[in-house]
């Protein structure tokens, strides 16, 4: 008498049969979720989402070639991805152009601004609340990050900034943080927080200051310069913390006593600080109300 087969079934088709598809099928799907995730654990951005760099706009026609430098340096380092440009003021394209001309779909807004401040948490939402076609995402602002120390760093070390200065050289030297400005408390503590990362790398004193004062910004370029005299710092230079040329940069590199440095503009930490705030926004959850926008 032969046997019975246990794993054939009255139709004549094995178990094991309905097991390989089975495990085909848990295959698949394990698959095409593993292509979601980056290889560091976290979800990859959507490829689909265009980035939209946010400058604020001015009058000096070296800042928009500046931004569209920092654009191509950007597609350089992530090829295939639709990288635009949108102004919040003065210069063209406005962003409220640039989000009209997208496709409907997703939505990067990564602000070229280097803190929380009125244009982050108020002209950002108001331009993607006039694109309803969009599902807008806004990036943290670009600071404070250790990336942009990167980038100051350097620009110092072009104006003159000595590399290696000794501890007796130091004694002399400090660093004025010279930024735009705003209402902002919180961008003054962003800026605060940018000059302390500065002034650990450097080893010397740096102290932020203002081109436009406010209330919650009130140290001007001048005031920060005579402060760090008055305390044997004699050899002051100026940090640009700004991302492009303009009346503000140019204000605080003419109040500089010795050496100015230059905006930080294209430079490489640059580009990979846009990508990291654009993955980082691109990749969370979607959130409940599609058209609302979603700042990270």
């Amino acid at each position: 008498m032969t046997p019975s087969n246990p794993l054939r079934d009255e139709s004549g088709s094995t178990h094991l049969d309905s097991t390989a598809q089975l495990m085909d099928r848990i295959t698949s799907q394990l698959g095409s979720q593993l292509r979601r995730v980056s290889p560091d654990g976290g979800r990859r951005p959507d490829p689909s989402a265009p980035l939209v760099l946010v400058a604020h706009g001015s009058r000096d026609p070296r800042a928009l070639a500046t931004v569209e430098d920092l654009a191509e340096r950007v597609r350089e380092l992530r090829p295939g991805l639709t990288v635009g440009i949108g102004h919040i003021e003065l210069t063209e394209p406005l962003l409220t152009d640039t989000l009209t001309g997208l496709r409907p779909g997703p939505a990067v807004l990564v602000p070229l601004l280097l803190g929380r401040g009125q244009h982050v948490k108020r002209d950002l939402p108001a331009a993607a609340a006039r694109a309803p076609h969009l599902d807008c995402r806004a990036a943290a602002p670009l600071g404070p990050h250790p990336l942009l120390v990167d980038a100051l760093h350097a620009r110092l070390t072009e104006a003159g900034w000595p590399v290696a200065p000794g501890t007796a050289r130091r004694r002399g030297l400090g660093v004025v943080l010279a930024a735009a400005g705003s209402r902002d408390p919180d961008a003054a503590a962003d800026t605060e927080t940018a000059a302390g990362l500065l002034a650990e790398r450097l080893g010397v004193p740096v102290v932020p200051a203002y081109a436009a004062p406010t209330a919650a910004c009130a140290r001007t370029v001048p005031e920060a310069l005579r402060a760090l005299a008055a305390e044997g710092r004699h050899r002051a230079a100026v940090a640009a913390y700004f991302t492009a040329p303009g009346r503000f940069a140019a204000q605080a590199a003419d109040a500089a006593p010795w050496i100015a440095a230059a905006p930080l503009g294209a430079h490489p930490a640059l580009a990979r600080l846009v990508l990291h705030r654009y993955d980082r926004a691109s990749t969370t959850r979607p959130v409940a109300e599609p058209r609302r926008l979603t700042r990270v």
